[in-house]
């Protein structure tokens, strides 16, 4: 709970998170618990430059993958979602005024061919294609996990300018459902919910140079990044639900919602040129797998038999990671549910120790703590700062009295952590606090709809 209060003392911030912060006003309106993307094993993409809106209002010269043909480009490329063993097949046409390619670090067996040969050419990494070109890519889904696909042309100065995106591979039997709900070929690979961080940073100065049609004599060697990305977006805009229309190029939202109790699966992805130590509050992770390799010592047998447990997971340039994590509420030394003996004697007995008929969904806490009060005394009103996240009870569920205007953005009732980049640098917008490389887990009470 200690961090839920720091969160909320630390969150004045109402007036720049009204907007973003506004999907959590109606549950109808949240990121789906199943990571967006579209569906192969053939794809039809395609690169294009455009714009991206920054939260300050600007915009900052991108490319990127597109869907179809001839769509707008998207920041980063869709998220293509295959079965193990399929035969991926991915027709690309370029629209950009460079050569450009793609590339699928893990993948083996990649052939590439071109219906008209002159449009290609053999690059170092990739088959590329010429401006207004197409080029066909294919290869066998052969381990599932989480992977990267990027630019192979140039892809110090391509991948940065936005043609990166992320490829998922279904385990062999996946249906979604109970038990075959599974990251990887075995049951401890297990989740309820699934989300995907993809970081990513930007320095301004190369994208406005290429703009300025100075593709072949910009200068990568001289990084200074001021934007930096999860899922393509800055925060305070990761909070914002997918496919939001003022955010025509940024489809992807970063939030993260579960219940007490139930296993999150997190897909992080360093998609950029620089590490990033990103942070969980809450709880620690549980690192399953990386570079779609889970942590066992008998594969296919075993099981995650070598996993580590950890709060910060310092993300490299070009790894993918699988995360498991779990919020319950064990060892607060309260209930978080705020039943006692003098609130719920149904649920607690005279000496505040927990009963048999204690509510089966509420039981992810310790025995020990069911039932116990909180063992300190409130604040009152005029002692607190209030942040747009806080129901006014510190119980999950729970809700109280806040002064007008205060509030609002908590329809559940929940507790927000915040999960974010631990180089302080990186939780800015050009300088701009907050922003960044940040979101927040959204902790919902038992019985809450998560779609």
């Amino acid at each position: 709970m200690k961090n839920q209060f720091n969160l909320i003392k630390s969150c004045k911030l109402a007036a720049p998170l009204a907007l973003a912060l506004s999907i959590f006003a109606s549950p109808s309106l949240q990121a789906g618990a199943t990571i967006p993307g579209i569906t192969g094993p053939t794809f039809t993409l395609n690169t294009n430059d455009d714009f991206l809106t920054t939260p300050d209002g600007g915009s900052v010269y991108v490319w990127g993958y597109g869907v179809g043909n001839n769509s707008a480009m998207q920041y980063p490329g869709p998220t293509l979602i295959v079965n193990q063993g399929d035969t991926v097949t991915i027709n690309l046409t370029n629209h950009l005024p460079q050569y450009t390619s793609i590339v699928f670090p893990g993948q083996e067996g990649v052939t590439s061919s071109c219906a008209i040969a002159a449009q290609c050419r053999n690059g170092l990494l990739a088959k590329e294609v010429r401006p207004n070109g197409k080029v066909t890519y294919s290869f066998v889904a052969g381990k599932p996990g989480t992977y990267l696909y990027h630019s192979g042309t140039r892809p110090d100065l391509q991948s940065e300018m936005g043609l990166v995106g992320a490829m998922i591979v279904r385990p062999t039997g996946y249906t979604g459902v109970g038990a075959n709900n599974r990251a990887y070929n075995h049951a401890g690979s297990r989740y309820d919910h699934e989300y995907m961080s993809l970081l990513t940073e930007m320095d301004v100065r190369i994208h406005d140079e290429v703009q300025n049609g100075a593709y072949n004599s910009v200068d990568t060697r001289d990084y200074k990044p001021v934007w930096w990305f999860i899922n393509g977006r800055n925060s305070v805009d990761t909070l914002s639900a997918d496919n939001d229309a003022l955010l025509p190029n940024q489809p992807y939202g970063a939030a993260v919602r579960t219940r007490p109790g139930e296993k999150v699966l997190l897909r992080l992805i360093g998609a950029g040129r620089d590490p990033h130590p990103y942070h969980t509050h809450g709880n620690n992770f549980t690192l399953l797998a990386k570079d779609a390799r889970m942590f066992e010592s008998n594969p296919g047998v075993s099981g995650p038999n070598r996993t580590t447990s950890g709060f910060t997971n310092e993300t490299f340039p070009g790894d993918t990671y699988d995360l498991l994590f779990t919020w319950s509420g064990a060892g607060l030394g309260w209930d978080m549910y705020g039943y006692t003996h003098a609130t719920q004697p149904t649920y607690c007995g005279a000496n505040n120790n927990a009963l048999a008929a204690y509510p089966a969904d509420k039981r992810s806490q310790l025995a020990t703590d069911r039932c116990k009060p909180l063992p300190v005394v409130l604040p009152g009103l005029q002692e607190l700062t209030f942040g747009p996240f806080y129901s006014g009870s510190p119980y999950l569920g729970g809700e109280g009295q806040l002064p007008p205007g205060e509030g609002g953005f908590n329809a559940n009732n929940g507790y927000f952590f915040m999960w974010h980049s631990h180089s302080e640098r990186e939780l800015v917008n050009f300088d701009i606090f907050p922003g960044g490389m940040m979101t927040f887990l959204i902790v919902e009470p038992p019985g809450t709809p998560i779609p």
